[in-house]
């Protein structure tokens, strides 16, 4: 077990203190539109995650048409892949300001812009800010809301949802890899990611299903607010106010002062508005601009001061010792998973085990045992006898020790095994959003989850570097899952000493007031 943010003292700010009237629970979670939430973050792991995974494809092409080396032309593909989970905390800022819906349609157009622009790449270079940097951005902006809507709209069966949603990462690597190779063969690799960036402009309509999740007496009430006359306006200052706290920023007076500002504009322009119908169109044209740079204003300044305050104030989401343990863990974890898929062909070589790969892949036994293990993690992880926190240390001590072992088989079947296992445990990744909402919070998911991605996004682009790094030193394929598999179990151990080091704290604290 685990100390939840109730146990550490992590206060957040809770609106339900505020004298604000009990809201009803929306039908929507855990039922109704929530399963239109995973049927859209299912999709977009197919059109980003899996889309990433067959990047091999293109990557034959580039090598074919660029000749150039095959470490730089890599880069292209890691880049991609390492941006959409580093960009994460900044685009924890967007959600913050502009909401999910919106963050995940500008993403999708931004990287199917990417994908259109990449079709007329004159050098690798050109793909590196294309590829690397524009669609990566944009698969930043479509990931992180898919993966806080499911969290926001799910309570009793969350695990369950984020298992299903992310299978969407399997079923695309083969989906897509197959669609690529087929595309590439029919019409060459230009004419192959114009038509993948048409494709990727779903996304969109992925972004468009994520319906925000806004409790109707909140809106209504805003709405009542907005509609009363001048004798109301104090009303709408301290509604402000509660919303301001509900965010999760600490309330002080300089802030106050300055949105009341804000909200006494918007005020005094919707009463002009409704009084002055007789004036001409101009200045109303401009008292309309007002109102809207005005609105713009304060949402900005309010999603701001959200994001801001996660990482710096003092409700930052550093001051939890266990979060941040589960950052250091992240920045171990990814590499470990994406290793056995660039060495495992080589060691194939090495045991002369070609014949055996070819009829059925070590790698597509990973993949597809992938697909049950995050299925079958969430469903246990939802029973109410089971501790996510434990299921999920489980599978990571089951994932290093397979990692550790995998050199030591030299055998078709024993490797088939290692490989079934480690497939099965890394479905452990559908359970991260889900500990870290336990941690932090549904209202700082969208921050601490950016966070998390972020080190996972450092570790994919760094480790199969480091891991060529040590082959080339040491001529073996052996020490990069020894030493990858040591850091792995580094992280693993930090997250254990943490909550044990959580739960003394209070105990020798009890005991100093008992003393005195």
């Amino acid at each position: 077990m685990y100390a939840s943010r109730e146990d550490i003292g992590y206060d957040f700010g809770d609106d339900s203190k505020v004298g604000s009237k009990p809201i009803k629970p929306n039908p929507n979670i855990d039922g109704g539109w929530a399963w239109m939430i995973v049927l859209s973050s299912f999709l977009v792991h197919i059109l980003i995650m899996g889309s990433q995974m067959a990047l091999g494809i293109l990557n034959v092409e580039w090598l074919e048409e660029f000749n150039q080396s095959r470490g730089l032309t890599a880069w292209v593909s890691s880049l991609s892949m390492g941006i959409t989970l580093i960009v994460g905390p900044f685009i924890g800022l967007f959600i913050s300001m502009c909401g999910c819906r919106k963050t995940a349609i500008i993403g999708g157009i931004l990287n199917a812009l990417g994908w259109i622009l990449s079709a007329y790449a004159s050098n690798v270079h050109y793909l590196f800010l294309t590829f690397g940097v524009t669609a990566g951005v944009g698969s930043g902006m479509v990931y992180l809301p898919a993966v806080v809507m499911v969290g926001q709209y799910f309570q009793k069966r969350r695990a369950l949802a984020q298992g299903l949603s992310t299978t969407g990462t399997g079923f695309g690597a083969f989906l897509m890899t197959a669609l690529l190779k087929y595309l590439c063969t029919e019409f060459g690799w230009r004419n192959a990611m114009f038509i993948q960036g048409a494709i990727s402009l779903n996304l969109c309509v992925c972004g468009a299903l994520m319906r925000p999740l806004f409790p109707k007496d909140v809106v209504s009430e805003k709405h009542v607010v907005r509609s009363n006359s001048e004798d109301n306006q104090a009303k709408g200052l301290s509604h402000s106010a509660e919303t301001i706290k509900s965010n999760g920023v600490l309330s002080e007076e300089p802030e106050n002062k300055e949105e009341a500002t804000n909200e006494e504009v918007l005020d005094s322009v919707q009463h002009i508005e409704i009084g002055g119908k007789s004036r001409n169109g101009k200045s109303m044209y401009g008292l309309r601009i007002l109102k809207t740079v005005s609105q713009l204003t304060l949402t900005v300044r309010k999603g701001f001061a959200v994001w801001y305050s996660s990482y710096f104030g003092a409700a930052s989401l550093f001051t939890n010792r266990i979060f941040v343990a589960f950052i250091i863990w992240a920045l171990f974890a990814y590499s470990s998973f994406v290793i056995p898929f660039i060495h495992l062909p080589e060691i194939v070589k090495q045991y002369n085990l070609s014949s055996q790969n070819n009829i059925f892949p070590l790698t597509s036994i990973i993949a597809i045992v992938h697909i049950f293990g995050k299925v079958i993690l969430g469903i246990i992880s939802d029973l109410p006898c089971i501790s996510t926190w434990n299921v999920f240390l489980m599978a990571n001590f089951t994932l290093v020790t397979c990692i550790l072992t995998l050199p030591l088989m030299q055998t078709y079947v024993t490797l088939a095994v290692v490989c079934a296992l480690i497939g099965f445990s890394s479905g452990y990744f559908s359970l991260m959003p889900v500990v870290t909402e336990d941690l932090v919070g549904t209202k700082h998911l969208a921050n601490a989850y950016g966070i998390i991605i972020c080190a996972n996004g450092i570790s994919a682009l760094l480790g199969p570097p480091f891991a060529g790094w040590i082959y080339d030193m040491t001529h073996k394929y052996d020490f990069s899952f020894y030493i990858s598999g040591l850091l792995y179990m580094v992280g693993i151990i930090f997250l254990l000493i943490q909550p044990c080091i959580q739960k003394k704290q209070p105990r020798e604290k009890s005991m100093e007031e008992a003393q005195v």
